[in-house]
């Protein structure tokens, strides 16, 4: 016969294995945190991932997201086209000359030192002799890239925080982008451009009859024909380099930029300046110089302009240093400033905010060693025209 079966041992409940992360590893852990000479969140990384790279998820996920972070921030910073991801500057508000002031209106610029555009008026303030009867204010970029105003470096009209606050003294008001260079009517409490090219040429309006011109009449077409080549290329060609949201936006800026240059190099082998045969600097140089002088130190680097440096060409370079060399213009070329503007401020570029050692092409004594571009000088009447170059020089 069957044996009966015996009863059923009564239901043991088994203690569930502990996780990996225990409650006391977890104390352990972050007990160790804590002890750490390490910040906490390297620490925390040690934990959980020891010595190896970190998981591909986070990988993945954190490049995911510092993507869309950046894009965001991109097209705030730097619109680009949607279909081509090519960078297109937005329009200034305020492009034109529209009402010339009065002879005796008290006038005031309002500049960045980082800024190229505003290197045009600084520089043309500095070369005309305008200083006395043109007062200015240097704003610098704030921590969140609007320029504003410190007890270093002050409104000098209004005392204002902001240059956007000035913007809005309008009567008007204001709104879109406080943009340097800025010219204002302190009488009608109004924005007289914020174009930096208009604003150089109105400022030549402003010189003395028997000064340089460096927009004369007779040139003036010549000069708009080279700023139609200079600026697409050259001026903005560099931020189309740095702020291309694709690659192929970016292989064309640079293609572009840099046939430009090699041009450029060409035509000053033999031409002292731009226009006329070489024989007087105009606006179109100063526009050009206030790209070239910037671009060893800031677009070569930051904006990926890397085919060749500034020094690679021996017109170029000497042309820039001769200009650098004429009164009055080093001292509107602060490059602590520019590079402190560029790679401190422009976070989606740069962002731990680390400056570069300043190349040595850069630096003061490199700049001020002898061009030999005097022996470009044109034959033409050396009473013809304006004679910035040949008469003022340094070197």
């Amino acid at each position: 016969m069957w044996s009966p079966q015996p009863p059923p041992l009564p239901l043991q409940l088994r203690r569930p294995t502990l996780p990996l992360f225990s409650h006391v590893r977890g104390r352990r852990s972050l007990n160790r945190i804590a002890a750490s000479q390490e910040d906490p969140l390297t620490a925390l990384t040690r934990v959980l991932w020891g010595r190896a790279l970190p998981p591909s998820q986070l990988v993945l996920a954190v490049r995911h997201g510092w993507n869309a972070a950046w894009g965001l921030l991109m097209r705030q910073l730097a619109p680009s086209d949607p279909a081509t991801g090519a960078f297109t500057r937005t329009p200034s508000r305020f492009p034109a000359v529209v009402a010339a002031p009065s002879p005796n209106a008290r006038l005031h610029l309002y500049v960045g030192l980082p800024c190229p555009w505003a290197h045009r008026a600084l520089l043309v303030r500095a070369l005309l002799g305008l200083e006395p009867r043109l007062p200015l204010s240097v704003a610098v970029p704030g921590d969140d890239g609007a320029w504003s105003f410190t007890p270093d470096s002050p409104d000098a009209l209004y005392g204002k925080r902001r240059l956007r606050d000035v913007y809005a003294a309008r009567r008007g008001g204001f709104e879109g982008r406080a943009s340097v260079p800025m010219l204002w009517d302190a009488d009608r409490r109004e924005v007289v451009c914020n174009e930096s090219i208009e604003i150089a040429k109105f400022l030549c309006t402003l010189a003395d009859a028997d000064g340089p011109d460096l927009w004369p009449p007779e040139l003036r077409q010549e000069i708009d024909r080279w700023y139609g080549v200079i600026y697409p290329s050259v001026n903005n060609g560099v931020y189309r380099c740095g702020f291309a949201q694709s690659q192929a936006a970016y292989d064309t800026a640079a293609t572009e930029l840099f046939a430009t240059l090699d041009m450029l190099e060409d035509h000053l082998s033999s031409s002292r300046y731009l226009c006329a045969g070489g024989s007087s600097m105009t606006l179109a140089d100063v526009c050009l110089f206030t790209t070239l002088i910037r671009f060893d130190l800031v677009y070569n680097l930051l904006f990926r302009c890397s085919r060749r440096k500034l020094v690679e060409y021996p017109s170029l370079h000497a042309y820039t240093r001769e200009i650098y060399q004429m009164p009055g213009v080093a001292e509107t070329c602060d490059m602590a400033a520019i590079a402190d503007g560029y790679f401190g401020t422009l976070f989606p570029l740069n962002p731990g905010g680390i400056q570069p050692v300043v190349p040595a092409s850069c630096d003061r004594e490199a700049l001020m060693k002898p061009h030999g571009r005097e022996a470009l000088s044109s034959t033409a009447d050396a009473s013809a025209g304006m004679q910035i170059g040949a008469t003022t020089s340094v070197v």
